[in-house]
């Protein structure tokens, strides 16, 4: 008796991303260690740096701020190549190599004693934001993730609200008691013992996957190189309707949330203000997961596009009220949004190219938004000193906000239909 031939996909392992014990659950949690640690040091902590290292030294808070723009821009530039770096190295090396590039940064910007020293603390910082933060975790878990890509970057990126809720507080109570040098050696050593291991452990090979499905040769840039499929990027209408757009909502977005409290102090005093901020960073933890439940079938640009809209009369109510029920309530809407603000571009790509093109282009996206938002404080602090109140800046930023809407509602013609 003839036994038919078993073709390619017979040794493929089966997938089921939906079963509870599939090995790609415990990369999310490792991820979402890795995103608690990345922006706890890397973003949010860059708050308390700029306060003590003002306290220690006496430096003028433009000579701090000029760093962490450079830095900024550094981590931006090397976010590009992450997919290369990951296809080079590995994702287990590539996460460990950050965090540990991270930590040794943290522990050097405790030790500084003159301006030189700080930007060599921020260069490691950068190559460590890089390796930690939303390109390295969206290329690690697209390896493991297909059909719910979108519930896995969700689930993960929420450990990176964590950074800014526990995080700045435990540094905070720790420079209160040991110093702010101490601390940070501390923080430096705690990231290392609970990241290290946890990625040693559960971050291996990814799965195989079977052949390209069906329609994906379809989409574009399927077999180009890394350097090939991003100069096609350029010349790609749906391409830049995504990139355009989430870089202006993150231009807003980050403009607003720096600003916050200094904008609510004088209308409700700085303790409630705090607590605006933290009901904003709730929410957005809160928005992350119920999308993420049904993110991947949604009409994402659509989503995209009430999300900005959302946000954008969240800032037109709070620019026109003083009454604190409205204020708490335009924080909520606003922070609803603001962590999906970061996933959704990912899972836009997903979508609209092929799996051979995702991790370079969610590492260009990524690093197109980084550049870009590096300036939104700057900019709303600008338009804050020219104009004399917040009004016109958060105009501004409502108006970045609906012209984002519009255009990511904008996709390529003759493109594979969502």
């Amino acid at each position: 008796m003839n036994v038919p031939h078993a073709g390619p996909a017979a040794h493929e392992k089966i997938i089921d991303e939906t079963s509870i014990r599939y090995e790609g659950w415990p990369i999310v949690g490792v991820c979402f260690l890795v995103a608690t640690f990345a922006w706890g040091a890397g973003f949010y902590g860059q708050g308390v740096y700029l306060a003590e290292l003002q306290r220690m030294h006496g430096w003028p808070a433009s000579l701090i701020s000029t760093a962490t723009t450079v830095y900024y821009l550094f981590s931006a530039v090397l976010v590009v190549f992450v997919s290369e770096a990951i296809r080079a190295m590995g994702p287990r090396r590539l996460l460990i190599g950050g965090i540990l590039s991270i930590a040794a940064g943290t522990a050097l910007v405790g030790q500084v004693t003159s301006p030189w020293q700080l930007y060599v603390a921020y260069v490691l910082i950068a190559f460590g934001w890089a390796g930690t933060s939303i390109a390295a975790i969206n290329n690690t878990l697209g390896l493991w993730f297909d059909k719910r890509r979108g519930m896995a970057i969700s689930l993960a990126l929420n450990g990176a609200s964590c950074g800014g809720v526990f995080g700045v507080p435990l540094l905070v109570g720790a420079i209160g008691k040991v110093g702010f040098p101490a601390t940070l050696i501390g923080a430096a050593l705690v990231v290392v013992a609970l990241a290290v291991p946890a990625i040693l452990i559960w971050v291996g090979q990814p799965p195989k996957r079977a052949a390209q499905p069906q329609g994906e040769a379809e989409k574009p840039f399927v077999t180009q190189s890394a350097a090939q499929i991003r100069a096609a990027a350029f010349g790609s209408l749906s391409f830049w309707t995504v990139a355009i757009p989430f870089a202006l909502l993150l231009i807003a977005q980050v403009g607003f949330i720096v600003h916050q409290i200094s904008f609510f102090d004088p209308i409700m005093g700085r303790e409630r203000a705090s607590i605006a901020v933290a009901l904003m960073t709730a929410m957005a933890v809160i928005g992350r997961v119920l999308f993420g439940f049904v993110i991947d079938r949604m009409n994402q640009r659509g989503a995209s596009a009430a999300l900005a809209v959302s946000q954008a009369a969240a800032l037109i109510v709070m620019i026109n009220t003083r009454n604190e029920a409205a204020l708490f309530a335009a924080s909520a809407v606003f922070g609803f949004s603001v962590g999906n603000v970061i996933t959704l571009p990912t899972l836009i790509v997903q979508r609209e190219f092929s799996a051979a093109a995702f991790g370079v282009l969610v590492s260009l996206v990524t690093a197109i938004c980084q550049f870009t938002y590096a300036f939104g404080p700057g900019i709303v602090g600008l338009l804050r000193d020219a104009f004399g109140s917040y009004s016109v800046p958060f105009y501004a930023c409502a108006a970045a906000e609906l012209i984002a809407a519009a255009l990511v509602l904008v996709k390529g013609k003759g493109e594979r239909p969502v």
